[in-house]
């Protein structure tokens, strides 16, 4: 048996073939792995069969040990689902899989577990506690930072500076490495994933705040930001309310926190227009001004 990969199953059936030099209708094979695109495009899989050719003089007695497990398999089709999956874990051990395929097993098992721990509240770290009852900030920090650590680890990107502090109710992370553009995404679209994905986690668990760094993105959006929103300001100095362009993802909200730094008296926020675009709105309190 030979193990072939791919991202489809139609692709690894294609390089078996090729390989093995036969036809589909030739082909035996074990799927061992489904793939799989993953979440926000972190932890996908690639799909992974071991095959043989059906009618290979050197695959003989494995092909036999195939056959006798399919009419095996035959005899107990009716009976009930958990003796057909007893009956597949033996048929499994039967086909004596390379030790690679065992190591692949590990591995993915390895990675979902680290997958679901990243979000089950009872894998934490032992939690150090101050004398108020929350959590020591130093081990707060160390530990939202190890957890963060634990997720760029499996997914694909290579970062490998992680750090956080946590400040008046708010965690500042900063992430850096040599794939730092790619997680911004095109429009910042990865960042806007990742900064949701880290802040339901995050305020759902500790009850903090976030704002997310990734090499100098953050930086540089808010600087851009504030040079577009100056005009608005003068004109609300001028009129008494105003509005800005339709902004994208992140820069909505930058907007959203720099003018109602600039104007704390005011209704400042996010309305929707009719094509699903935001804006900030900066009007009086009791005014319907749209």
């Amino acid at each position: 048996m030979k193990k072939f990969e791919a991202m489809t199953l139609e692709e690894t059936y294609r390089l078996a073939c090729d390989a093995l030099g036969c036809s589909m209708s030739e082909l035996r094979y074990e799927i061992v792995q489904y793939p799989s695109k993953g979440i926000l495009g972190f932890f996908a899989k690639p799909a992974v069969i071991v095959a043989m050719r059906e009618n290979s003089p050197s695959e003989g007695r494995k092909q036999r040990d195939y056959q006798a497990a399919s009419a095996k398999k035959a005899k107990t089709k009716e009976h009930p689902a958990t003796d057909s999956v007893r009956e597949e874990k033996s048929e499994a051990k039967e086909m004596n899989f390379p030790e690679e395929e065992k190591t692949l097993t590990t591995e993915t098992e390895s990675h979902e577990a680290i997958i679901e721990n990243f979000f089950d509240e009872s894998s934490s770290e032992t939690q150090h506690k101050s004398d108020s009852g929350t959590m020591d900030e130093e081990a707060l920090q160390k530990e939202i930072e190890n957890r963060i650590k634990e997720l760029m680890e499996v997914s694909c990107f290579d970062i490998d500076t992680v750090e956080v502090d946590v400040v008046e109710k708010t965690a500042y992370i900063f992430l850096d490495g040599e794939d730092a553009a790619l997680i911004i995404g095109k429009e910042g679209y990865r960042y806007n994933a990742l900064s949701y994905l880290l802040f339901n986690w995050i305020h759902s668990r500790y009850d903090l705040y976030i704002k997310l760094e990734v090499a100098q993105f953050l930086t540089t959006q808010e600087e851009m930001i504030r040079h577009k929103i100056q005009p608005v300001i003068e004109h609300v100095h001028r009129e008494g309310w105003g509005r800005t362009r339709p902004l994208d993802g992140i820069l909505v909200q930058i907007a959203l926190e720099q003018l109602r730094e600039a104007f704390p008296d005011k209704y400042v926020g996010i309305k929707r227009q009719r094509d699903g675009s935001r804006y900030v709105l900066i009007n009086e309190f009791n005014s319907r001004r749209q």
